[in-house]
């Protein structure tokens, strides 16, 4: 059975070339030889080979036992909340991108969500993506979700996966929080985004969309370990896990996978690395765990 790591990222030299065009964030300086990456409210970071080096990242494969790694647009960039006319230049550079990849990788397809449109949806199934991924700031108030009712139902009219993934942390142009470390918003503004997005879908989502399958990045935050809390405060707690509902491990070891694993089930948890944001070897999982992670979770 082949074995898949649902959340990579890989830029392609027409998403470079859109970013190095740009005069504010999110855009790419040059840094020597290179590039550094500028995104509102994060400080500045530099621009790794292995973000674009595709041979490297074929090899990198291998070594991880990986058959077929799926792609995403790093929301956390802004692209799809920038207004239409910034983003759909950049979206149509990473599609081009995810077209030129070979055929180890697959690729999440990504929409401009000033006036969200349903036909991007069909549009993204010609173009062969598995799924389409939104930033978790976008969904993560009922009022969001209902405002992006009519791509999710789209969605879920051609059986196609939602992958929820952290947002950017300010809009476009908003100054970085340069004086804090590199890691406070992973810790921090990321945690708390994908949190209110698990919870805004368990408010409303699922009643409205009964048969979209959702995979939530980085274990949603641990959100469904807070149900006990949620419960306290006046809520009603599922009866049981929705079996509709996944979570990849980007970023967490067996200590959290182990607490997920009890609070979803071990058939909910998928494997995500985040390469190369992530430069990190697959948490330890057992070989039984492990083929149902990477392999039998990722194909229901």
């Amino acid at each position: 059975m082949e074995s898949v790591d649902v959340h990579q990222h890989l830029l392609s030299e027409p998403l470079i070339g859109e970013l190095a065009r740009r005069r504010e964030a999110p855009m790419l300086v040059r840094l020597g030889g290179g590039w550094s990456f500028r995104v509102g409210g994060e400080p500045d970071s530099v621009l790794s080979l292995a973000a674009t080096d595709v041979a490297q990242r074929e090899e990198q494969l291998r070594e991880d036992g990986v058959d077929r790694a799926l792609v995403a647009l790093s929301s956390v960039l802004g692209i799809e909340t920038l207004p239409g006319e910034e983003s759909v230049p950049l979206l149509e550079a990473y599609h081009q991108g995810l077209a030129d990849l070979p055929a180890g990788f697959g690729g999440w397809g990504a929409v401009q969500l000033e006036a969200p449109d349903p036909a991007e949806i069909d549009a993204l199934l010609v173009r062969g993506c598995v799924g389409l991924s939104l930033p978790a700031t976008a969904l993560a108030t009922p009022e969001g979700l209902a405002r992006l009712g009519p791509l999710l139902a789209r969605l879920e009219a051609h059986h196609l996966p939602l992958f929820v993934h952290p947002g950017p942390v300010f809009p476009p142009g908003e100054p970085a929080r340069a004086a804090r470390p590199q890691w406070w918003p992973a810790l921090t503004d990321y945690v708390a985004q994908m949190q209110a997005a698990w919870f805004a879908f368990l408010h409303g989502g699922r009643r409205r969309h009964p048969r979209l399958r959702v995979l939530f990045a980085m274990l949603a935050g641990g959100a469904p370990l807070q149900l006990e809390r949620f419960v306290a405060r006046g809520g009603v707690a599922p009866l049981a896990p929705d079996p509709l509902v996944f979570y990849d491990t980007s970023s967490y070891g067996p200590r959290m996978l182990a607490a997920m694993a009890e609070a979803v089930g071990v058939s909910q948890l998928v494997y995500g690395s985040d390469r190369p944001v992530v430069d990190a070897a697959a948490p330890a999982l057992g070989p039984q765990l492990g083929r149902l992670v990477r392999s039998a979770n990722p194909q229901s």
